[in-house]
């Protein structure tokens, strides 16, 4: 099978405590539709979510879709030895880290870490109106114990409307990147509009995957001629060597998010 769709029904969603976090207690938000603080969608086995058989795809470890409600966040926390990026749908990402950097981040920015050696940081929504949805993703780095880093990118709707826009290569790579991590894989984003289409190929022992982060339902059309519908949340699993054509609806557009790496 060259393409496994996950359908976001699928996925595990996790609402902990806004205790855990250093948040007050859940309250009625008139700028919030849920009842609990935050509702996170795990790709893989992350937190309370356990499962042998989905605990990575290769060299991605997490891919959490995270939805956070005006005013609160993740309190100062550890990461070490990942290569961690974060991608802003909606909202304003506000990042605090041990290193002394401090930043707000909007619409299709992107947030990266090499945590290495160790350092805490926190995240959170500092608007006191709107939510913040962000896609973060862990990828296992090429070794232990590497010097911490960080970078950021602003976003700019223009470098990914109708094309791909290339976010993130290996530092070993050809490719001029906004963001180096220390792995073999490649972060790429764009934005179709109603109507238009893209196509991707996954290299012979690549694979990649593939997040319909907002859409009613685009098409995805495989070199086969096979077809399939993603709509917001859902995920696909490419295997190489293959070649698919993103279609977005007439009525709607096409977010899309693509991790492709070594075939594990």
């Amino acid at each position: 099978m060259m393409a496994e769709k996950i359908p976001a029904q699928s996925l595990y969603v996790s609402e902990p405590s806004p205790y855990m976090f250093g948040n007050p207690s859940n309250k009625p938000d008139e700028n919030w539709s849920n009842a609990n603080w935050l509702k996170s969608r795990f790709h893989f086995a992350f937190a309370e979510y356990r499962d042998p058989s989905n605990t990575n795809f290769g060299v991605l470890r997490v891919m959490n879709d995270d939805l956070v409600q005006p005013s609160r966040g993740f309190g100062k926390h550890p990461h070490a030895d990942m290569e961690i990026i974060t991608y802003v749908v909606n909202g304003e990402l506000t990042h605090k880290d041990s290193t002394g950097n401090e930043e707000s981040l909007g619409r299709g920015s992107v947030q990266f870490m090499s945590a290495g050696t160790g350092l805490y940081h926190s995240e959170s929504n500092e608007s006191s109106d709107t939510p913040l949805r962000f896609i973060q993703m862990w990828i296992t780095p090429s070794q232990r114990g590497l010097p911490v880093n960080y970078g950021s990118l602003c976003g700019d709707e223009s470098a990914r409307r109708n094309k791909w826009q290339h976010l993130v290569s290996s530092v070993k790579s050809k490719y001029k990147t906004p963001i180096k991590i220390n792995q073999d894989a490649n972060i790429q984003v764009t934005e179709l509009e109603s109507g238009q289409s893209i196509t991707y190929a996954v290299g012979k022992d690549r694979q990649a995957y593939l997040l319909m982060i907002e859409s009613t339902g685009a098409e995805i059309v495989q070199s086969g001629g096979e077809k399939q519908v993603l709509a917001s949340h859902d995920a696909l699993r490419l295997f190489g060597p293959t070649k698919i054509d993103i279609v977005a609806p007439e009525s709607d557009k096409a977010h899309v998010l693509l991790v492709e790496m070594q075939k594990k």
